[in-house]
């Protein structure tokens, strides 16, 4: 083979990597460009009737992006229904608060089901507690309402490490209750009055929204956690089920039996965001359901370690051995 007609078998090639590469590009672009679409829009089959269904799983916080979710969830006709499926233990009250009321704004317009999987435990039952109607398994967890605030004392590890920490505050309650020494009587007086007052309402909701006496709630709400069927039982959920069950009870309140359940998930923002979305989903749909890592990673970063203000969450004591 002449030097020309390899020079010419070389441009050739060139040429066809290039293209090749050209049709990859275009191919991913379409896609993102498709994806970031379907994120945008946060609705998939809006443009049909549907029961809208979201899933509130770990540890409950100020989430805006969820409360956004459910405002469009409430402004889309489309949307005939919608059910809350919780599996968590709670977590920040004020987190339990808006999420909750973001709720009760889509059932002033259509019929709202909290659907109580494995757990929904104190925020995670507040949470619950705006549906129409609650729905649990016979051995769910639900119940633990109240409020408790934690902060960590380090005081004796600096007195041990020889560190003293020296402060001057316009008055002693400033930046109370403090990590580095005892919280005085009056500081603890506080932290409890916030308490108290966070509780009670919390309690109220309970006695609003499962119209029952608060004669009858405030021995329920000392912080116990139920079952399912003890939580019936109680009056703190409606019914024991699963599927059958929330059917049923959307049909009771006159949601046609046919429509389809879609989850409005939510989708990520951002470009590596997009295209890590679409490997993952393009794996999915070729039948590897991969990335168990990545998620569990991405759970741990949404749930910190310490949360801040008050809280509303059940959580089972370390077991330490006894010498």
């Amino acid at each position: 083979m002449d030097m020309l007609a390899i020079a010419d078998r070389q441009a050739l090639r060139r040429k066809l990597t290039f293209w090749r590469i050209a049709a990859i590009a275009v191919i991913a672009a379409a896609g993102i460009a498709i994806y970031a679409f379907a994120g945008a829009s946060g609705q998939r089959g809006s443009f049909s009737a549907h029961i809208a269904r979201i899933t509130l799983a770990g540890v409950i916080q100020d989430d805006r992006d969820l409360v956004a979710r459910i405002d469009r969830i409430a402004g889309d006709s489309a949307v005939k229904a919608l059910v809350v499926t919780i599996s968590s233990p709670g977590g920040t009250t004020y987190g339990g608060e808006v999420i909750y009321k973001a709720l009760r704004r889509v059932a002033a317009n259509k019929p709202v089901i909290a659907d109580i999987r494995t757990l929904a435990a104190s925020a995670g039952y507040m949470v619950a507690l705006a549906g129409d109607e609650i729905v649990a398994g016979e051995t769910s967890i639900t119940g633990s309402i109240g409020v408790i605030f934690q902060y960590p004392q380090v005081k004796d590890l600096l007195d041990r490490l020889g560190i003293s920490l020296e402060e001057i505050k316009s008055a002693p309650l400033k930046a109370e209750p403090s990590p580095f020494h005892p919280p005085s009587d009056a500081a603890k007086a506080v932290i409890q009055a916030m308490i108290d007052d966070s509780f009670a309402w919390f309690v109220n909701l309970v006695v609003e929204r499962r119209k029952l006496p608060r004669e009858a709630v405030l021995p329920l709400a000392d912080g116990r956690i139920f079952t399912g069927r003890q939580a019936l039982k109680a009056g703190l959920v409606d019914r024991l089920g699963g599927e059958e069950e929330i059917r049923a009870a959307l049909q009771a309140r006159d949601v046609p039996a046919g429509l389809p359940v879609i989850d409005w998930d939510p989708r990520p923002t951002g470009l590596p965001s997009l295209v890590g979305g679409l490997a993952k989903d393009l794996a999915k749909a070729l039948g590897y359901d991969a990335f168990p890592l990545s998620e569990t990673l991405e759970r741990l970063g949404r749930e910190k370690l310490f949360l801040d203000g008050l809280v509303s969450v059940w959580q089972v004591a370390p077991i330490r051995s006894v010498d």
